[in-house]
């Protein structure tokens, strides 16, 4: 990489970890496509995340099991070109050996990324073996430092009601001592388990937004320094569309109000970072 190029993602590292530190907590809302980026975007986000699902269920593909490198570079490098910092949704980092994940990172820090989301569940519902996600972590920031390395945990999804607290807080801090910009353990909506998680480590702490959990508020009170949607707007997205196909096929409807139009979301394409 040249010294320009690793100059300008220094800016962008530094953009995205500040957005962490300052302020209410982050909303990253996640896209799966270049236009829901843009969109986003244009909307007035300060930061935009990836969700895998949307970007697996979108190719075809199953999510959580690997098989997504490519499209997931490919979005990754479309939408660095956007004005705002991107970070990207890895999976488990689409390998096993650590070099090859730190890779990975490499390449999206040449394209422009900001930062990365590395989980350490795995896709039959288990954990990746502590140990091991640390090596991962600490050679992707070995390989890549001006990449904000979001470490994700899955202890709540794999353990459902009866995940350790312990256990996660062990997890948190050993990837923090790995190098871990941030952490984030989705499925957990307990406001005492958050407050434990946030005074456990000096990481931001990320919490996946749930439409029937703590509002963006009470935990910001916590303590929660980024909030993320997943592949809640993915979803959301595909639901609204068959939805005003069947009204439109039972004349229940002509079309939303405030949809782009044509010359709108031909513009889309046309976002890009002008440095």
């Amino acid at each position: 990489m040249s010294s320009t190029n690793q100059a300008v993602n220094a800016d962008r590292f530094a953009e995205f970890r500040a957005l962490h530190q300052t302020g209410a907590p982050l909303l990253l809302p996640n896209a799966w496509d270049h236009a829901s980026a843009a969109a986003l975007v244009e909307r007035g986000f300060p930061a935009i995340g990836t969700t895998s699902l949307g970007v697996a269920i979108a190719a075809g593909k199953p999510d959580g099991v690997g098989g997504t490198r490519e499209e997931t570079v490919r979005l990754g490098v479309g939408i660095a070109r956007l004005p705002v910092p991107v970070s990207i949704d890895i999976e488990g980092g689409f390998a096993e050996r650590p070099e090859d994940v730190a890779a990975l990172g490499v390449e999206l820090v040449r394209a422009g990324v900001a930062g990365v989301n590395i989980e350490d569940g795995r896709a039959d519902g288990t954990l990746t073996d502590a140990d091991h996600q640390v090596a991962v972590i600490a050679a992707v920031k070995a390989a890549a430092p001006t990449l904000f390395v979001n470490a994700r945990t899955d202890t709540y999804w794999a353990g459902g009601p009866t995940a350790s607290l312990d256990e996660t807080v062990r997890r948190i801090r050993a990837y923090r001592a790995a190098g871990a910009d941030g952490v984030f353990v989705p499925g957990i909506q307990d406001e005492a388990a958050i407050e434990t998680l946030v005074g456990a480590t000096d990481a931001p702490l990320n919490i996946l937004y749930s439409p029937t959990g703590l509002s963006r508020a009470r935990l910001a009170k916590l303590g929660v320094r980024r909030i993320s949607t997943g592949s809640l707007l993915f979803r959301v997205a595909v639901q609204s569309a068959v939805d005003l196909a069947w009204a439109v096929a039972h004349d229940e409807a002509a079309g939303p109000a405030g949809a782009p139009t044509y010359a709108q979301a031909q513009a889309m394409s046309e976002v890009y970072r002008g440095d």
